[in-house]
Protein backbone atom coordinates (compact mmCIF):
# COMPACT_ATOMS: atom_id res chain seq x y z
CA UNK A 1 0.00 0.00 0.00
CA UNK A 2 1.06 3.27 -0.81
CA UNK A 3 1.06 6.18 1.60
CA UNK A 4 -2.51 7.64 0.94
CA UNK A 5 -2.26 9.10 -2.68
CA UNK A 6 -3.54 12.11 -4.39
CA UNK A 7 -6.28 12.97 -1.72
CA UNK A 8 -3.76 13.45 1.33
CA UNK A 9 -1.35 15.44 -0.43
CA UNK A 10 -3.94 18.15 -1.17
CA UNK A 11 -4.77 17.73 2.60
CA UNK A 12 -1.07 18.37 2.95
CA UNK A 13 -0.66 21.55 1.17
CA UNK A 14 -3.82 22.91 2.15
CA UNK A 15 -2.74 22.55 5.92
CA UNK A 16 0.78 24.11 4.93
CA UNK A 17 -0.42 27.37 2.75
CA UNK A 18 -0.96 30.35 5.44
CA UNK A 19 -4.25 31.33 6.79
CA UNK A 20 -5.92 34.32 5.69
CA UNK A 21 -7.44 35.54 8.39
CA UNK A 22 -6.32 34.65 12.58
CA UNK A 23 -8.55 32.50 14.22
CA UNK A 24 -11.60 34.10 16.31
CA UNK A 25 -10.64 35.78 18.74
CA UNK A 26 -6.82 35.89 18.00
CA UNK A 27 -5.66 39.80 17.77
CA UNK A 28 -2.55 40.05 15.87
CA UNK A 29 0.18 42.37 16.78
CA UNK A 30 -0.43 45.47 14.28
CA UNK A 31 -3.80 45.68 14.74
CA UNK A 32 -3.45 45.99 18.80
CA UNK A 33 -1.19 48.48 18.22
CA UNK A 34 -3.14 50.56 15.98
CA UNK A 35 -6.12 49.66 18.26
CA UNK A 36 -3.96 50.93 21.43
CA UNK A 37 -2.48 54.28 19.75
CA UNK A 38 -6.13 54.93 18.29
CA UNK A 39 -7.54 54.62 22.27
CA UNK A 40 -4.46 56.79 23.09
CA UNK A 41 -5.37 59.94 20.29
CA UNK A 42 -9.15 59.55 21.33
CA UNK A 43 -8.08 60.33 25.02
CA UNK A 44 -9.80 57.20 26.77
CA UNK A 45 -6.22 56.29 28.41
CA UNK A 46 -6.58 59.87 29.43
CA UNK A 47 -10.23 59.20 30.86
CA UNK A 48 -9.20 56.03 32.50
CA UNK A 49 -6.22 57.44 34.01
CA UNK A 50 -8.19 60.40 35.53
CA UNK A 51 -10.63 57.50 36.88
CA UNK A 52 -7.77 55.72 38.37
CA UNK A 53 -6.94 58.94 40.27
CA UNK A 54 -10.52 60.02 41.38
CA UNK A 55 -11.05 56.46 42.89
CA UNK A 56 -7.54 55.94 44.31
CA UNK A 57 -6.50 59.56 45.65
CA UNK A 58 -9.59 59.31 48.67
CA UNK A 59 -8.72 55.92 50.09
CA UNK A 60 -4.76 57.36 50.13
CA UNK A 61 -6.07 60.19 51.90
CA UNK A 62 -7.61 58.10 54.21
CA UNK A 63 -4.70 56.25 54.97
CA UNK A 64 -2.47 58.97 55.26
CA UNK A 65 -5.16 60.50 58.12
CA UNK A 66 -5.25 57.43 59.67
CA UNK A 67 -1.42 57.08 60.17
CA UNK A 68 -0.86 60.43 60.90
CA UNK A 69 -3.25 60.42 63.33
CA UNK A 70 -1.64 57.80 65.17
CA UNK A 71 0.71 60.47 65.18
CA UNK A 72 -1.02 62.67 66.84
CA UNK A 73 -0.40 65.05 63.85
CA UNK A 74 2.35 66.22 65.82
CA UNK A 75 3.29 68.22 63.04
CA UNK A 76 1.56 71.09 61.13
CA UNK A 77 2.89 69.21 57.79
CA UNK A 78 0.99 66.16 58.69
CA UNK A 79 -2.10 68.04 57.63
CA UNK A 80 -0.97 69.07 53.63
CA UNK A 81 -1.45 65.39 51.83
CA UNK A 82 -4.67 64.60 53.98
CA UNK A 83 -6.11 68.10 52.60
CA UNK A 84 -4.56 67.33 48.98
CA UNK A 85 -6.47 64.24 48.99
CA UNK A 86 -9.77 65.31 48.34
CA UNK A 87 -8.39 68.00 45.67
CA UNK A 88 -6.12 65.06 43.51
CA UNK A 89 -9.92 63.28 43.63
CA UNK A 90 -11.69 65.86 42.57
CA UNK A 91 -9.28 66.72 39.63
CA UNK A 92 -9.64 63.46 38.60
CA UNK A 93 -13.61 63.47 38.50
CA UNK A 94 -13.18 67.16 36.47
CA UNK A 95 -10.39 64.91 34.28
CA UNK A 96 -12.76 61.88 33.71
CA UNK A 97 -15.30 64.58 32.38
CA UNK A 98 -13.60 67.20 30.58
CA UNK A 99 -10.75 66.97 28.19
CA UNK A 100 -9.60 69.93 28.93
CA UNK A 101 -9.53 69.48 32.89
CA UNK A 102 -7.82 66.16 32.53
CA UNK A 103 -4.86 68.58 30.37
CA UNK A 104 -4.77 71.10 32.81
CA UNK A 105 -6.10 70.57 36.30
CA UNK A 106 -5.50 67.17 36.81
CA UNK A 107 -1.28 68.03 36.38
CA UNK A 108 -1.22 71.05 38.15
CA UNK A 109 -3.02 69.41 41.58
CA UNK A 110 -0.88 66.23 40.85
CA UNK A 111 2.38 67.99 40.18
CA UNK A 112 1.40 69.82 43.83
CA UNK A 113 0.82 66.70 45.65
CA UNK A 114 4.07 65.55 44.15
CA UNK A 115 6.52 68.79 45.23
CA UNK A 116 4.51 67.96 48.93
CA UNK A 117 6.14 64.45 48.96
CA UNK A 118 9.21 66.14 47.83
CA UNK A 119 8.96 68.83 49.77
CA UNK A 120 8.10 66.62 53.18
CA UNK A 121 10.76 64.16 52.02
CA UNK A 122 13.76 67.12 51.70
CA UNK A 123 12.72 67.89 55.26
CA UNK A 124 12.44 64.60 56.61
CA UNK A 125 16.40 64.28 55.07
CA UNK A 126 17.11 67.89 56.70
CA UNK A 127 15.09 68.91 59.43
CA UNK A 128 15.39 72.30 60.59
CA UNK A 129 15.40 71.19 64.05
CA UNK A 130 17.48 68.02 65.41
CA UNK A 131 14.76 66.49 68.01
CA UNK A 132 11.94 66.43 65.43
CA UNK A 133 12.08 64.28 62.32
CA UNK A 134 9.21 62.82 60.09
CA UNK A 135 8.84 59.57 59.14
CA UNK A 136 11.50 57.23 59.83
CA UNK A 137 12.22 57.93 63.08
CA UNK A 138 8.49 57.88 64.75
CA UNK A 139 7.75 55.16 62.62
CA UNK A 140 10.81 53.44 63.73
CA UNK A 141 9.44 54.40 67.18
CA UNK A 142 6.00 52.76 66.83
CA UNK A 143 6.37 49.82 65.51
CA UNK A 144 8.70 47.25 67.73
CA UNK A 145 11.06 45.67 65.70
CA UNK A 146 11.49 48.12 62.64
CA UNK A 147 15.01 48.09 61.30
CA UNK A 148 15.32 51.82 59.57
Amino acid sequence: MSGGGPRVARRLRALARPSPRPPAGFLRAPEALRRARANVQRGRLQRSLSAATALSALPLGLEIYFEHFRGSFGDKWMWTPVVLSPLLSAAGLAGLRSERAAQTLLPAVSALYCADGVALGIRRVLPERPDRHLHPRTGGAKAPGWIP
